[in-house]
């Protein structure tokens, strides 16, 4: 007889277990059993402490966009929809060490950072002509309805030349997505080496002329300061002459 095939996990969806303990001892203690503590916060509820498999969770933020994906929680039975809201790693490990969740209501308007994807490099003058780009933020922090979390933001740079920069007022953004920062803020730029490579040839042809011009200059150069050094050397100082006594 066969063995019985084993369905694969679904990815995005958690399996957590309610915690009474708090403190470092309880921490230690979850992850010998490869679990990690977390809790998830919901408005107007009191925090809910729960214990989350490490190698589950890590697979999930191993996909990326940890920070702007709603991640499906199960807790005693019930489905939860959750934002990934804080995450602390181990200093030397880097591994995983406690989530903050934010429970998700529907309508209910959140603040989610939202990665940044650069679109229209190959149409770029300033990248054409060996500009180099800057982006200035990977994330951008919007707020926006559950169902509407975009995966990224794409930031067009195709007209920009070197020394101009793409500002968030000018990002078409899809709709009900509001950046949480209100002024007009730089995302990207394009710089260049234009004064670096007006002054290298300056330099350049400066350091060859004074070296063609040291050279045949040097003969007479020691000579000029020999020859005060020779006079210097065969003239002898004139001395007052003392009156004879009568």
């Amino acid at each position: 007889m066969n063995a019985p095939v084993k369905k694969p996990k679904i990815t995005g969806i958690l399996e957590a277990t309610s915690r009474d303990g708090q403190g470092k001892g309880s921490a230690r203690a979850l992850r010998r059993e490869g679990k990690i503590p977390a809790i998830l916060y919901g408005k107007g509820q009191a925090p809910i402490s729960i214990a989350l498999p490490l190698k589950e969770l890590t697979l999930e933020y191993t996909r990326g966009r940890f920070r702007s994906r709603l991640i499906d929680i199960t807790l005693d039975g019930k489905a939860v929809k959750a934002l990934p809201k804080d995450l602390q790693f181990n200093p030397v490990t880097d591994v995983i060490e406690h989530v903050d969740f934010i429970k998700v209501e529907p309508g209910v308007a959140l603040r989610v950072s939202i990665p940044v994807k650069i679109i229209g490099q190959e149409k770029s003058p300033g990248i054409k002509r060996g500009g180099v780009l800057n982006i200035v933020r990977h994330e951008i922090e919007f707020t926006c309805s559950p169902e509407a979390i975009p995966p990224h933001i794409d930031v067009n740079i195709a007209g920009l030349d070197i020394g101009t920069s793409v500002h968030i007022n000018s990002i078409d953004l899809p709709k009900g997505v509001v950046p949480v920062i209100k002024r007009n803020f730089t995302v990207a730029t394009v710089a260049g080496r234009r004064e670096e490579e007006e002054v290298k040839p300056v330099a350049a042809a400066a350091t060859t002329e004074g070296a063609a011009a040291a050279a045949p200059g040097a003969a007479p150069a020691a000579g000029a300061a020999a020859a005060p050094a020779a006079d210097a050397k065969g003239t002898k100082k004139e001395e007052p002459k003392k009156d004879a006594k009568k």
